[in-house]
């Protein structure tokens, strides 16, 4: 089998474990705050997620198609199939170790990082889209911020909006609205997330002279899609709990009003083909939510540690994946 070929095929598998991975580490950021709220059985939740994450998937494709070509241009590099290749490889195993430690990190920033890491390796600082790539970390850097405000205000009209009600009455009638804001929240996370890897495994056909356009194939966006919703019906528990319960206590109004407003913030990204963290903007969403109720009630300790690991990712993964990238063209 040509060199080439066989390499694409090991991009698209591992592309393919990515997003079932991806799947898995990041469901927990769409059904925490429904699960440790009791709204959603665990199962469900996470049946429901993967559910929604497949629809949202393979419904857009423009969050695909920049990341197919904003970073790194698959046209102009040589050894392309070999650095997108390291780039899921890093990426992979920062998303395992992370994951292994209940850590909510962001797979966009391994991916993006890892990319840009191997490609550097590969070919120099020159080599990067310098517009598009600095679109792309605007978007990542930007985005937990929007969502800090997103999520504060959206509690603040909550409290105006039922502070007459009973509050168990309120609760009760929030746990059903959960309902469909975690629906909601799966959906906008599979419109964004799965892109991702539908770009990288676009980017290795065009590399691999297999495609010549961006278009995302059929195939690929089924697959994709497929795979993370598997991923996704494994459930990502250690996360939940982080997620869900260690960042603020939360009741049904505060994750109600934290899935509509990370929900609106994927979204409007989405709508505007830039690729973000999920993770970041729903951990945001929820300080956001409990900087509305209570200052104070916002365990920031935590928060400081989930924040340092969001600094981390993007350099930590571009050293890995440069790293990866010397190894695997020592070999090939």
């Amino acid at each position: 089998m040509d060199t080439v070929l066989f390499l694409t095929i090991l991009v698209v598998v591992f592309a393919l474990l990515f997003d079932f991975i991806n799947g898995f580490h990041d469901t927990a950021n769409a059904i925490a705050t429904a699960v440790s709220t009791r709204a959603l059985p665990p199962r469900v939740a996470v049946l429901m997620a993967a559910t929604m994450n497949f629809i949202g998937a393979i419904t857009f494709t423009g969050v695909a198609k920049a990341l197919a070509k904003d970073i790194v241009d698959p046209f102009a590099i040589d050894n392309g199939v070999v650095i997108i290749l390291a780039a899921l490889l890093s990426a992979i195993i920062w998303n395992l170790v992370t994951w292994y430690y209940g850590i909510p990190s962001s797979s966009s920033h391994a991916l993006i990082g890892s990319l840009a890491g191997a490609a550097i390796a590969a070919a120099g600082f020159a080599v990067l889209n310098y517009e598009g790539f600095i679109k792309i970390i605007k978007a990542l850097i930007y985005s937990p911020f929007i969502a800090i405000v997103a999520g504060f205000i959206m509690m603040s009209i909550f409290k105006v909006v039922f502070k007459d009600l009973n509050l168990y009455r309120t609760n009760k009638g929030f746990r059903r609205l959960q309902i469909f804001t975690a629906a909601v929240q799966s959906f906008t996370h599979g419109t964004n997330d799965a892109q991702k890897s539908m770009g990288i495994i676009t980017m290795a056909l065009i590399a691999a002279g297999l495609q010549t356009g961006d278009d995302i194939p059929m195939w690929v966006r089924i697959a994709a899609a497929t795979a993370m919703g598997l991923g996704t019906s494994i459930g990502g528990y250690k996360i939940i709990k982080t997620v869900g319960g260690k960042i603020m206590k939360i009741r049904p109004v505060n994750g109600a009003a934290a899935d509509l407003a990370s929900a609106a913030v994927i979204f409007g990204a989405t709508q505007l083909h830039l690729p973000v963290s999920t993770t970041h903007v729903i951990s945001s969403s929820i300080m956001g939510v409990g900087s509305a109720q209570r200052v104070k009630g916002v365990k920031w300790g935590v928060a400081k540690k989930i924040v340092l690991t969001w600094i981390i990712t993007l350099p930590t993964s571009a050293i890995m994946g440069a790293a990866i990238f010397f190894v695997l063209n020592l070999f090939i």
